[in-house]
């Protein structure tokens, strides 16, 4: 595996470790769920069409060539470093939404291969929350390490997050970081019963540390790969995780998407469905890091 970067530093090798993948518990699905509860996540490989992922990839890639942010071709999406898309839009979150809701990715994100996956993992029938975290992260961007809690347990705490690289994420485009055994961080998650990022805001939801230091002071392993079109993790709301800063010699965008998934008997959290989903705050698709330009500095949540 190459360098995997965290602040600008390498990791130490010993702080890094493979995701292991369970595809071939699919077959088994009450094994699939133990191994679930038992690790705290699932990387399931290759388990996608690919040719449907290429075509989400393009068809979020060409909206970007269109406001400047990517060459040609979409699908290498290499960043030029500029950005037109101020100048060209109106509203930031209108163009997410419409960037997200595009028929090509919500057939990946949404579509009945996920929809079955699910199924196995919950052990019920399920249903996607409409709305969706597209992730556009250029060189240098990572997001902090965090728990889904703070975010997605208003309703209940039933609630798994998928998270699929849209086309190949090697390590070096800063990818999905997952902390090992961090499901079992009895401390952390204790303190973190009861918060809500819209409704305590004076509480961050990121952890101070860098993921390398944190994982250093843990003993733990930040786990990650060099994922392909196709793959897809999946963990509950006390996995704690993030990503890797992406350092990509040849400045490539890395893609990928998260969307939250739940039983259909369970109540809804109306923040996240519907054709106009306000999102954690309140402010729709506008609040996202993906609406923001790709040369614009943001904060890590």
């Amino acid at each position: 595996m190459e360098a995997c970067m965290v602040q600008g530093r390498p990791v130490p090798d010993a702080l890094i470790g493979e995701l292991p993948d369970s595809a071939a518990l699919l077959d088994q699905p009450a094994a699939l769920r133990q191994r679930l509860a038992a690790d705290g996540f699932l990387y399931l490989k290759g388990v996608l069409d690919k040719a449907l992922v290429a075509a989400a990839r393009a068809e979020v890639f060409q909206r970007l060539v269109a406001v400047g942010e990517v060459l040609e071709p979409a699908s290498e999406a290499i960043a030029t470093g500029t950005s037109r898309r101020d100048a060209l839009i109106e509203d930031r979150g209108m163009f997410w939404k419409s960037v997200s809701e595009g028929p090509m990715l919500r057939s990946l994100s949404h579509g009945p291969a996920m929809h079955r996956i699910m199924e196995l993992v919950a052990g019920d029938l399920v249903q996607p929350q409409d709305y969706m975290f597209l992730r556009a992260g250029a060189r240098g961007r990572a997001t902090g390490l965090h728990f889904d809690y703070p975010f997605f347990t208003r309703a209940h705490d039933q609630v798994y997050t998928a998270w699929l690289p849209i086309g190949d994420a090697p390590v070096t485009d800063g990818p999905l970081v997952v902390v090992e055994g961090s499901h079992n961080f009895r401390d952390l998650i204790e303190s973190m019963i009861g918060f809500d990022v819209a409704l305590n805001k004076t509480r961050k939801a990121t952890l101070d540390q860098d993921a390398a230091t944190f994982a250093q002071q843990r003993g733990a392993r930040l786990l990650t790969r060099n994922f392909e079109a196709g793959d897809v993790a999946i963990f509950g709301m006390y996995t704690l995780h993030g990503s890797l800063e992406n350092h990509s010699p040849i400045n490539r965008v890395r893609l990928s998407c998260d969307v939250r998934w739940q039983p259909l008997s369970l109540p809804l959290d109306t923040r996240y469905f519907g054709p106009d989903p306000g999102g954690t705050t309140g402010a729709g698709y506008g609040e996202l890091v993906g609406a923001k330009p790709l040369t614009q500095e943001w904060h890590v949540r």
